[in-house]
């Protein structure tokens, strides 16, 4: 109790919000965080650089999995996967943007939830199915979507997928952060369960879920106040 806590290694956390702030590649902020924050921490740099190499070799299986999945994808494109899931959303008269969106960040909220992080996606869900359906919704009621209007739609669609991972996976009892805090906690004479840190996350999550939801449902009505569909832009030109 009496040895004094080095701080300095916060400095890596303040090189991530510049380096985000600042719009750099995000590969480049994070390897200089993990080098500002070793050095803080009294590592040297052949130690530094060797557990570089140590964790590059751990997860180097990942990128091959990310790899796997894109020829899978392109090919179901091809096929007509997009315009598929469009029409299909054309056929639900209920259906808005809003409705959809909400509907998926609750699902992806509860398959994080179990540990089931891999049933979403941007280059396997976000792109293929849930953009085109999103776009459909649009055009259903709305018509053709503005440039603008269309990249808003699925840079929606992209955050909604993050906020209903990065949520509900915290409440998976086997998640890595979950398992890291027991660890650190334990270290420091905390006694406490993987269980109890994981319930924890649960209000966390629903107030994640709720504020985004209540952004989706005024997504169109934001979209329609700020943009005109280019169909009505065209014929007011003509």
């Amino acid at each position: 109790m009496d040895q004094a806590v080095n701080l300095w290694p916060l400095l890596g956390i303040a090189v991530v919000v510049a380096g985000f702030l600042l719009r750099f590649n995000s590969l480049l902020v994070v390897c200089a965080a993990g080098i500002v924050t070793g050095l803080a921490a009294g590592i040297k740099p052949m130690p530094l650089l060797a557990e570089f190499g140590h964790g590059f070799m751990k997860t180097r299986n990942l990128t091959m999995i990310v790899l796997l999945v894109l020829p899978v994808v392109g090919l179901m494109e091809r096929h007509g996967l997009r315009e598929q899931a469009r029409e299909l959303v054309r056929k639900i008269r209920k259906a808005t943007v809003g409705r959809l969106l909400v509907v998926y960040l609750f699902a992806r909220e509860i398959s994080a939830a179990l540990g089931l992080t891999g049933l979403g996606g941007h280059p396997q869900m976000v792109r293929p199915i849930l953009a085109p359906m999103t776009e459909g919704a649009w055009e259903q009621g709305h018509g053709e979507p503005s440039p603008e209007q269309r990249q808003k739609l699925r840079a929606m669609c992209a955050a909604t997928d993050n906020v209903g991972l990065f949520f509900g996976e915290d409440i998976f009892v086997a998640f890595g952060a979950v398992i890291l805090m027991h660890t650190f906690l334990q270290e420091n004479g905390i006694p406490t369960e993987p269980l109890h840190i994981a319930l924890w996350g649960i209000p966390t999550a629903l107030f994640a879920f709720l504020i985004h939801s209540a952004r989706l449902m005024r997504l169109e009505r934001n979209l329609l106040r700020h943009g005109r569909p280019a169909a009505r832009l065209k014929g007011e030109n003509a």
